[in-house]
């Protein structure tokens, strides 16, 4: 995975659309959106896409291999996977603390 975040733009949304059926717009919206979550180191926010891509593969593919997500579906699965991490994150801390 760390040499698949670290290739060129156009190659990562490739592997993006093979893998997951996810066209070019839909990953740039995703970008968008975890960026401005605050992700803002490149690699860092690709391995977070493709963990949410993970998260959704089997939910959202269809025979066509493209996900459909409906009209505002790609922001309420990116809530449900953001919140469910941080939940995750701050349970897992509270614990060592």
């Amino acid at each position: 995975m760390e040499e698949t975040v670290n290739i060129p733009d156009l190659l990562f949304i490739n592997i993006c659309n093979e893998r997951y059926g996810i066209n070019r717009g839909v990953y740039n919206t995703i970008d968008a959106w975890f960026y401005n979550q605050g992700i803002h180191q490149i690699t860092e926010r690709r391995h977070t896409i493709l963990s949410f891509l993970e998260y959704i593969k089997e939910n959202c593919l269809t025979d066509n291999r493209r996900c459909k997500f409906g009209h505002g579906g790609l922001t309420v699965k990116l809530e449900e996977f953001y919140f469910s991490c941080v939940e995750e994150r701050v349970s897992k801390e509270s614990l060592v603390c």
